[in-house]
């Protein structure tokens, strides 16, 4: 991700996060808390930036990750780093809300706390 880009993903990571308070109606595609019931959407989360409590950028969504049902994702997986060669496991408890119009996932976690694999 050039520098130009991640700045204005950070910026918009930012603004999404800072804007908790506010009420937003589900017709702007805005889901403030992810429930079981809403974890089977997931998969329009592909591509997504993800950002952890603080506002930083963790990656964007590689892929969901199925354990314990195989209708219901557990985890995503998450690229970041230069030309995506990290990976980390992000669980869908901490998945705080999804935004659809800015394609931001937002964590209610650090992203120190969040496990790498392969």
């Amino acid at each position: 991700m050039s520098g130009a880009l991640r700045a204005a993903a950070l910026r918009e990571a930012h603004k999404f996060l800072t804007r908790a308070g506010q009420k937003r109606s589900q017709s702007r595609r805005t889901v403030l808390v992810v429930s079981e019931a809403a974890l089977p959407d997931l998969q329009r989360t592909i591509g997504y930036v993800v950002a952890d409590v603080s506002g930083r950028v963790v990656g964007r969504v590689e892929c969901l990750m199925y354990g314990r049902r195989p209708d219901v994702p557990d985890a995503l997986a998450v690229r970041s780093g230069f030309l995506s060669r990290r990976r980390r496991l992000v669980p869908a408890e901490a998945i705080e809300r999804i935004d659809g119009a800015s394609g931001i996932v937002g964590l209610r976690v650090d992203r120190e706390t969040i496990r790498p694999f392969l």
